[in-house]
């Protein structure tokens, strides 16, 4: 599969999982600020900094979506595979303990 087409897929799958996947442009913030999975009043998102590199966009999906109940979901093996492999690792790419 593209990368893109992952990346859609990883989407697909959020959406389905009732995740908002956002992406936005964190340069005019003023503040540090990191892409990932957070609360809002109750609802999950996902905001993802669009400046990033769409590997790094990916990885960040995927992470967010390791922890959510996915496995009675039709989900292409490729992107399964990639949630496993990126599933519960912090930002350096390590296993999380």
């Amino acid at each position: 599969m593209k990368p893109e087409q992952i990346y859609q897929e990883l989407k697909d799958l959020a959406e389905k999982l009732d995740v908002t996947v956002s992406e936005q442009s964190f340069r005019t913030s003023g503040i540090p600020v990191k892409s990932g999975f957070c609360l809002i009043k109750g609802k999950m998102h996902c905001i993802i900094d669009k400046n990033i590199s769409l590997h790094k966009k990916t990885v960040i999906l995927a992470q967010s979506l390791f922890e959510l109940p996915h496995e009675n979901l039709f989900v292409v093996p490729a992107v399964r595979d990639l949630i496993k492999k990126y599933g519960r690792k912090d930002n350096s790419g390590h296993k999380a303990d």
